[in-house]
């Protein structure tokens, strides 16, 4: 049976957050006096410290409610926070599945706790007879999934997510942070259904925010509780809140560059599939392409020289580099490269 307080560090459950100028008085008018603010400038009053009008936007968006919503400085922040809320220090324990995304244990490492690491598959999808071997461990706290998955860019399937989900007596964190480029469906219509269950996903990628560092996170209103109490009190700037609204209100250039985006990519699945030195193409449902090349080093550094990055993962993934999906321009730029090295040897 799922208990959310047993899950939360004792030192959190007690903890008496800090009340803010802005959480005493909440009118948007008035003299204010109260802040100890300098009373010249354009920024000089501190930001909405709940990002209500942000929020609002988002639930009308999401079709969610507002009290589902947790908006964070990016992703790694609500990372952070929820390594910080329900992991004891030296005691508690995260389940990640290797390849994925670096700062799960980057933040695990930061606040002292322990990674267990299970390999996807061949596929790249959840090995569940190896983690059902972990499920009952009573330390074991929260298991991160990102799916899509970074740096493989495939979608982990429904159907082990939801055995986790119903299995699993501790909290599963679904990293979306490329879900807008997929065809799946987000995982946020069943945070109701799965008190369990945290979806995080971000401005960075497909709204083009990477930037202004904003990240949400979506579950049930006793879990978003804590991540309020325990975050900084104005952890997302009014300059950056103000950028996420604009990017809110101009959803129809949104559309318009994730369908670039998105052509692009098939554009350059099919160059790609021409080229000797290219001997595997991983499915993608994200804005990148994982691929398993000839010599994944000297190409990486042969495409240095010409000022071409491009991320390689050979050290996780044999012989594998990543291709963020450019403008047009910058794709024919890299696809001409890759020809060029393709005549010679590597």
């Amino acid at each position: 049976m799922f208990n959310l307080k047993k899950l939360i560090r004792p030192n959190i459950l007690s903890l008496k957050a800090y009340s803010s100028a802005r959480d005493e008085y909440k009118g948007k008018s008035g003299i204010f006096l109260d802040a100890n603010e300098n009373p010249f400038g354009k920024y000089n009053r501190y930001p909405d410290p709940y990002q209500i009008d942000l929020k609002e936007k988002l639930a009308e968006y999401k079709q969610t409610s507002i009290e589902n919503i947790f908006v964070g400085n990016g992703s790694d922040e609500i990372i952070d926070l929820t390594f910080r809320i329900f992991c004891e220090p030296g005691k508690d324990k995260v389940l990640t599945f290797s390849p994925t995304y670096g700062m799960y244990d980057v933040s695990a490492n930061i606040n002292n706790v322990e990674v267990v690491k299970i390999p996807l598959d061949q596929n790249f999808q959840i090995n569940l007879v190896e983690t059902q071997k972990c499920l009952t461990d009573p330390n074991l706290k929260v298991i991160f999934i990102c799916s899509p998955n970074n740096p493989t860019g495939n979608t982990i399937n429904e159907e082990s997510i939801e055995y986790l989900l119903n299995n699993f007596n501790g909290l599963i964190f679904i990293d979306e942070a490329y879900i807008d480029f997929s065809k799946k469906n987000s995982w946020i219509k069943n945070i109701e259904q799965f008190p369990n269950l945290i979806v995080s996903q971000t401005f960075s990628k497909a709204w083009g925010l990477a930037a202004a560092r904003v990240g949400i996170a979506y579950a049930n209103t006793e879990i978003l509780s804590f991540y309020n109490k325990v975050k900084p009190p104005y952890n997302v700037s009014k300059l950056n809140q103000e950028a996420a609204i604009n990017a809110l209100n101009n959803i129809d250039q949104f559309h318009l560059n994730k369908t670039i985006i998105l052509n692009e990519k098939s554009y350059m699945l099919k160059m790609l599939q021409e080229l000797n030195i290219v001997k595997n193409i991983y499915p993608t449902d994200s804005n990148f392409i994982l691929l398993e090349v000839q010599n994944a080093n000297k190409i990486y550094q042969r495409l240095i020289q010409k000022k071409i990055i491009v991320r390689n993962r050979n050290s996780e993934i044999n012989n594998c580099i990543r291709i963020s999906i450019g403008t047009k321009n910058e794709n024919q730029q890299l696809i001409n490269a890759l020809k060029n090295l393709n005549q010679i040897e590597l």
